[in-house]
């Protein structure tokens, strides 16, 4: 079970949250959301990642961004991947190629990329974050087709039925796992890894 650690904003928090387990980190260059860094911060916490002997997936987090400022982005910052997490079309994702991978907050069906996809709670006029539950009987639905990361409203306390319930291919937190927006909580990172790998059903895929 992959674990995705979102909205990372230092780089004692990102260094907290790979040892104790995260597989992907995200860093949010949304300018109106809570966790937003600049690409200069989110430079320095990359290149401390990157030192480390087993480095995670570096995720920047993107809201209605241009193809050309995520990709520059992600060339400054050295990030694998770039989460499309705005209303971008379908030609945008197209675009981004195997760096991309789109954020919904809707069932549309058919789901024909076979990249990943994370599914969030809906709430009007946001874009994530929000610590709202997602449904997962629609989640459940949609990771029988792709591989899909669960979000939404997830904590140490319910992320192992969602996982049982979903079986996604990761799981993705943020709020959940905070004593403030963007301040990570040790004990509740800690708690939501274990949780989550513990009750995997799908290890190691």
């Amino acid at each position: 079970m992959k674990v995705k650690i979102c909205g990372v904003t230092s780089i004692a928090d990102a260094l907290m949250c790979v040892e104790a387990g995260a597989d992907l980190i995200g860093l949010n260059f949304y300018r109106q959301g809570k966790r937003y860094i600049s690409p200069e911060v989110a430079r320095k916490i990359a290149a401390a990642l990157r030192s480390l002997p087993e480095p995670p997936i570096l995720v920047g987090v993107f809201v209605n961004e241009p193809v050309a400022e995520m990709q520059a982005i992600l060339d400054q910052c050295g990030l694998d991947l770039a989460q499309m997490s705005g209303d971008e079309p379908k030609e945008i994702l197209e675009a981004m190629g195997e760096r991309g991978f789109k954020a919904t907050r809707h069932y549309q069906l058919p789901i024909t990329n076979n990249r990943l996809l994370l599914f969030d709670a809906h709430a009007a006029g946001q874009y994530g974050g929000t610590g709202q539950m997602a449904d997962w009987e629609v989640a459940a639905t949609i990771a029988k087709q792709c591989r899909l990361l669960l979000a939404g409203g997830l904590t140490p306390e319910n992320v192992a039925e969602a996982i049982r319930r979903v079986q996604p291919w990761g799981v993705d937190v943020a709020s959940g796992v905070e004593s403030a927006p963007g301040a990570k909580d040790k004990a509740k990172v800690a708690a939501f890894i274990k949780a989550a790998k513990q009750h995997d059903p799908i290890s190691n895929l």
